[in-house]
């Protein structure tokens, strides 16, 4: 008898920080020209500001949900003639 799969996509409460890339796309919240940052348009420094919070939000998620490797199952190694693809059953 064989074991189910664990599910493929687990759900943490660190995945909601992945919201926050994607409040950044609301165009409205971005679709002026004031105020300026070192004399660079508001439109430009916060799409600059989105990417870098878009990158540390993700690596926070990766570190924070990542697991150890998931063991192989209990048995005997499969040999070269159970992994061959052209292999006859």
């Amino acid at each position: 008898m064989t074991r189910p799969a664990p599910p493929s996509i687990r759900w943490t409460n660190w995945n909601l920080l992945l919201l926050i890339p994607l409040f950044m796309l609301v165009t409205p919240i971005f679709n002026r020209s004031g105020p300026a940052l070192f004399g660079i348009p508001f439109f430009y420094w916060f799409q600059l500001a989105g990417v870098a919070s878009g990158v540390l939000a993700t690596s926070i998620v990766y570190v924070k949900t990542r697991t150890a490797p998931t063991a192989t199952p209990p048995g005997p190694e499969p040999d070269v003639d159970t992994l061959d693809e052209g292999a006859v059953r």
